[in-house]
Formats: C-alpha cells, sequence, structure tokens
C-alpha cells in the first residue's frame, strides 16, 4: 500500500496531525490490511465494520486509535461516504458461550471435508483466533517439537502452542491431499491466506447443518478450548501462555465453565483424542 501510504501522510500533514498521530494512523490502517491480507482500499464498508466488531469483543486497548485512523483513512483519504462510529468496548462481560464436547464433534463432522474442517479442528485443538489460524504457514508445524508457531498473534506477540497427535496426523493427511504451498490454509489465491469472512460463512453453515442453536461464532471454538482444558485439570496460568492472554484476569473469564482454576500439567491433554466425528451429520443443505 506504498501509494496510499504516501496519500494518506500527505492528508494527514495538510490536516496538521502531529508526526506520532501519523505514525499510528498508519500503523492502524496497515494493521486493518494484514488482518485481511489485502489493500485497505479495496475492502467492504461491512469487512471495515466486521474488523471493528472484532476489535470491540477483543477488547483492545487501542480501539480508539483504530477507528479514528480508520474514520480518517475513509472519510479524508479515500472520499468515502462511509460511518465509522466511536464504540467503546462494553462495560460488562458476558460469559460467552461454549461447545460441549459433543457438539464439537458435530461441528467438525458438518464442516465441509478438506480446508474447513481442517482449519476449525486447529482452531479448537490449539485454542486460535481466526485471524492466527488463516496466518499459519506451513514452516510454523513443528512436527519433532510438537508445537505449532503462533507469529505476531495479539498484541503483535509471538507465542507456541501444544500440537497433539492426533492433529498431527489429520495435518498430514490434510497435506498429503490438498497439498498447501505456502499457508496452510490458503485462500483463492495460493500465496494468500484464506479470507476471515469466508472462514466465518463457512463456520455458521456448519453450525446450521450440526443442529447447533445456541449463539456462536469462531471465537467459540477458541472458548471451548480453554473450558475443554480446564475441566481436563490444566493449570489457568498454563492456559493463559497458550492462548497469549497478557492478563491472567481476562483467562480467569474461562473459569465460570468448571467453577475452578484447574491443577495438573502433564499430560497435557488432546482434546481429539476422543472419537471421530460421525460423517452422517455432514449432510450440507443450500442456504
Amino acid at each position: 500500500m506504498t501509494h496510499l501510504r504516501e496519500r494518506m501522510l500527505e492528508e494527514l500533514c495538510r490536516h496538521n496531525y502531529s508526526p506520532r498521530t501519523r505514525e499510528t494512523y498508519v500503523a492502524q490502517i496497515a494493521k486493518l490490511a494484514r488482518h485481511f491480507g489485502i489493500s485497505p482500499d479495496q475492502l467492504t464498508r461491512e469487512q471495515v465494520q466486521e474488523y471493528q466488531d472484532m476489535l470491540t469483543r477483543e477488547r483492545v486497548s487501542w480501539l480508539p486509535q483504530a477507528v479514528a485512523a480508520m474514520q480518517f483513512f475513509y472519510h479524508k483519504v479515500l472520499q468515502r461516504d462511509w460511518k465509522i462510529a466511536q464504540c467503546r468496548p462494553p462495560k460488562t462481560r458476558r460469559s460467552a458461550a461454549v461447545f460441549t464436547p459433543q457438539e464439537v464433534s458435530r461441528l467438525l463432522a458438518a464442516a465441509e471435508p478438506g480446508k474447513p474442517r481442517m482449519l476449525f479442528t486447529t482452531m479448537y485443538s490449539c485454542g486460535l483466533r481466526v485471524s492466527e489460524a488463516v496466518a499459519l504457514q506451513l514452516t510454523d508445524i513443528d512436527s519433532q517439537r510438537k508445537v505449532i508457531h503462533i507469529r505476531q498473534g495479539k498484541g503483535r506477540k509471538d507465542r507456541y502452542v501444544p500440537l497433539g497427535e492426533n492433529l498431527l496426523g489429520q495435518l498430514r493427511d490434510y497435506w498429503r491431499i490438498d497439498k498447501p504451498s505456502r499457508f496452510l490454509f490458503p485462500g483463492s489465491h495460493p500465496e494468500k491466506p484464506w479470507n476471515i469472512a469466508s472462514v466465518r460463512q463457512e463456520f455458521r453453515l456448519a453450525v446450521r447443518i450440526a443442529g447447533i442453536e445456541k449463539a456462536c461464532t469462531t471465537y467459540t471454538l477458541r472458548h471451548s478450548y480453554a473450558s475443554h482444558c480446564l475441566r481436563a485439570g490444566v493449570k489457568i496460568g498454563t492456559i493463559q501462555q497458550i492462548l497469549g492472554h497478557a492478563s491472567l484476569e481476562t483467562t480467569a473469564t474461562y473459569t465460570h465453565v468448571t467453577g475452578g482454576t484447574g491443577g495438573a500439567e502433564e499430560p497435557f491433554p488432546d482434546l481429539l483424542a476422543e472419537d471421530p466425528p460421525e460423517e452422517k451429520h455432514r449432510q450440507r443443505k443450500k442456504p
């Protein structure tokens, strides 16, 4: 987005923004572009709103700067009459939905075989955010050490998450069939990650086919991972590190499901060690 960056900097200077604010705004638009994997001038109004909603749900500290940057970029630079309202994270945190292990099995069985099912399986078994899952590259899978390298997660921090034997076996089967070259879950272009909006569309379809009626999103897979690990006795501090939470308080919100903070460290539970999902749930219906 070099030409867009230059245009944005010129417009910021014309409006007498400080050097620090100019740097912050440009960085925020770069984050937006990286999230979707395309140039920000190619994004739709719905995608920008989706990104803003995600930041609101995740309660990022830099939400005001992100919204202000998007307002400036789309209003002043691109001259688009889009409504990008300032918003604040809700004051009260609602208990997020959690899948039962049986619902997870039904959901994975209902997902389209191949890339969609493998993506949701990876998200659940590793507790990943959807943005982290679609950004995975083949080089991030360390089969020797049994870990997955999560690069530039929330807060631009790298971390490692455990890679269970069941997931590793499924990933190997998936690679042999789909043959991804760079990104583990590529989009329509093999050198770009899968579009998050398309992932969420596949997720909603799988939820409907699985007959799951509770309100849920792709984030529910991550929440379910944490809750099921707690139920299996994993210490909450360990789960905090795996999820990439900066604060233990954030991870502690998951204890409402189990009423505890875990205990055992070893062996780490393989959440895919249950019986494989039955194919009978995979009768896909057209919307």
